[in-house]
């Protein structure tokens, strides 16, 4: 498989690809591109969307549309690791996603928040202690 996003580590026949239901293409494209700093593939092939890094070294994220809106808590998620927690999500809320902690949270060295994109499927935003930032 080649002119794909780059693989990290494993199995070299395995390209890991996320894939995130969504409502919206457009919409959901726009978000998780803003919030990634990914391009979305010009054309829309029925209900799905790829994104891809901009650089071309990452995995890529496939949006699929689907006609049945999110009803449970997510059994998989995305965390977005981060060096100024605050600056990004109040980045990521202006860019349409909504914070679902108040407070942060913390636990095991990390601080976060929880949001969901415009479709509801919740992500997090952590940001290292100190002390973890160092290593």
């Amino acid at each position: 498989m080649t002119g794909g996003p780059a693989r990290f580590g494993g199995r070299d026949d395995v390209v890991l690809v996320v894939v995130l239901d969504c409502a919206d293409l457009d919409r959901s494209a726009a978000f998780w591109c803003g919030a990634l700093g990914y391009s979305a593939e010009s054309s829309v092939t029925g209900r799905y969307r790829r994104l891809l890094p901009a650089g071309g070294n990452g995995v890529e994220l496939l949006l699929q549309r689907v006609p049945e809106p999110k009803v449970t808590k997510n059994r998989v998620h995305l965390d977005l690791r981060v060096p100024d927690l605050e600056a990004e999500v109040a980045r990521l809320v202006a860019l349409g996603g909504r914070r679902i902690t108040d407070s942060p949270v913390e636990e095991d060295g990390w601080t976060w928040y929880v949001l969901t994109d415009p479709d509801d499927n919740e992500f997090c935003v952590l940001q290292p202690s100190e002390k973890l930032a160092g290593h």
